[in-house]
C-alpha cells in the first residue's frame, strides 16, 4: 500500500488541518508511525487535543485504508502532499498550505506563471466581457488561469482559457468527483484534460458552504496575483482576495460604475489598496508576465552557480528585503542585485513586492 494512503486517512479526520498534520509528522517521524501510533503515544505527543483525538480514533477503527487508496486509484485521481515534490510550488509558499491536494488532470511546472480570475455569479455583460478578455489574454500570454469553476464570472474565465488553447486550473469546494455546479460537469471535464481539477476535499465530499471559503485560499495560493472582476460588497471573491492579500499576492480589481452594486466590491478593494487593472498589461507588468517565455528557457539551460546555491541559504518563504539579504551573505550589493535578478528569471526566487524576495 502507497505511503499517501496515510495522507488521504489523516485528511478524512475532522479536526486534523496543516498544524495537526505538521504536529504529528514532527512527534512520529511519518503519517504512518502516527497512524499505528497508541492512543496513549498520539495524547502525550501534544500534536492533537482531546476531540481531534477522539476522531482519529473513530476514523481509525473504521477505515479500511487500502479500500480508500483504491478507489482514489480506480478513479484516476492523482494526489499531491507535502512530501511530493511535484507539489505546487506557489501553493507551498502559503501559510498553512493544504497537506493533500486531490488532482483530475495535471498540475505542471509552468502552472507556477498562473492567475487567478475571480468574481460574481450574477455577471453582468460588462463583467463577463472583462472576464472573457482578460482570461483569453493570459492564455495567450502563456499564464494559467486559476478559477473556482462557479457560475458567472468564473465558468467565463475557465471557457475562454481553454478556447484560447491555455491552460485552467479549477479549484473546488468539493470532492473532485463531486462537481459544483452540475451545470459545469462538461466544463469540468475540459479543464481536466487541459489543465486539472483541484481539491483538498476527500472523494465523495459534497459541496457544503463552509468549505468555500478554505477553497478560496487555494485559488489564491496556486497564482501570483489575483484579479476580481466584478463583485458585490458580499461576495465570495473578496474573501479570495484577502486571502491574497495575507499571502503577499497582488490583487487587481476592475473598477466599475459606482451605481452599480455588482461593482461595489471592486471599487471598495481599489479604495482600500488593490491595483486598478485598466488592461492586461498592468497584471503582466506588475506580475513581471511579459517573459515567462524568457524565464523558461532561462530556466532549462542556465544551471545553477555556487553563489546562487549559497545566495539561496538566505531565503525563505517569509520576504526578505534585498538589503537584508546582502547584510546576510555579505556579497557586494551590486552582485547580489545581479544574481536575484537572474534567480528569478529561473523560477528561482520570487519578488513580492518592490526588492523583497521569496525563494520558491
Amino acid at each position: 500500500m502507497e505511503n499517501n494512503a496515510y495522507w488521504i486517512a489523516f485528511n478524512k479526520v475532522n479536526g486534523i488541518g496543516p498544524a495537526r498534520m505538521k504536529a504529528l509528522l514532527e512527534a512520529f517521524g511519518s503519517l504512518e508511525a502516527a497512524w499505528s501510533a497508541p492512543p496513549m503515544a498520539l495524547a502525550q505527543s501534544g500534536a492533537l487535543d482531546r476531540r481531534s483525538l477522539t476522531n482519529l480514533l473513530e476514523v481509525r477503527s473504521t477505515l479500511d485504508l487500502q479500500a480508500e487508496w483504491d478507489r482514489v486509484r480506480r478513479a484516476g485521481i492523482d494526489l499531491l502532499t507535502w512530501s511530493d515534490e511535484r507539489y505546487p510550488l506557489n501553493l507551498a509558499q502559503i501559510d498553512a498550505p493544504p497537506p493533500v491536494l486531490y488532482v483530475n488532470g495535471a498540475i505542471l511546472e509552468e502552472d507556477v506563471w498562473a492567475v487567478a480570475i475571480v468574481g460574481t455569479r450574477r455577471a453582468t455583460a460588462y463583467g463577463r466581457e472583462i472576464a472573457h478578455t482578460l482570461a483569453t489574454e493570459l492564455a495567450r500570454n502563456r499564464v494559467t488561469v486559476v478559477s473556482g469553476l462557479a457560475l458567472g464570472v468564473d465558468t467565463i474565465a475557465h471557457q475562454a482559457a481553454l478556447d484560447a488553447g491555455g491552460r485552467t486550473i479549477a479549484v473546488l469546494g468539493s470532492g473532485v468527483d463531486t462537481i459544483y455546479p452540475h451545470q459545469n460537469r462538461m466544463l469540468a471535464k475540459a479543464i481536466a484534460k487541459q489543465g486539472a481539477i483541484v481539491s483538498e476535499y476527500a472523494l465523495g465530499v459534497r459541496p457544503e458552504a463552509s468549505n468555500f471559503p478554505p477553497r478560496n485560499r487555494i485559488i489564491s495560493g496556486l497564482s501570483r496575483g489575483v484579479i476580481v472582476v466584478e463583485a458585490g460588497e458580499r461576495s465570495g471573491a473578496l474573501i479570495t482576495a484577502r486571502f491574497a492579500a495575507d499571502q503577499n499576492r497582488d490583487v487587481f480589481a476592475v473598477p466599475g460604475s459606482i451605481l452599480r452594486p455588482g461593482s461595489a466590491g471592486c471599487n471598495r478593494l481599489i479604495q482600500d489598496g488593490a491595483i486598478p487593472l485598466l488592461s492586461i498589461d498592468d497584471v503582466l507588468d506588475q506580475l513581471n508576465l511579459t517573459r515567462v517565455d524568457d524565464q523558461r528557457a532561462v530556466q532549462q539551460s542556465v544551471p545553477t552557480d555556487p553563489l546562487e546555491v549559497e545566495l539561496l541559504t538566505h531565503l525563505s518563504r517569509e520576504p526578505r528585503h534585498v538589503d537584508e539579504i546582502v547584510r546576510r551573505s555579505a556579497l557586494p550589493s551590486a552582485q547580489a542585485s545581479s544574481l536575484l535578478a537572474i534567480m528569478e528569471l529561473k523560477g528561482l526566487v520570487r519578488q513580492v513586492s518592490t526588492m523583497c524576495y521569496v525563494r520558491t
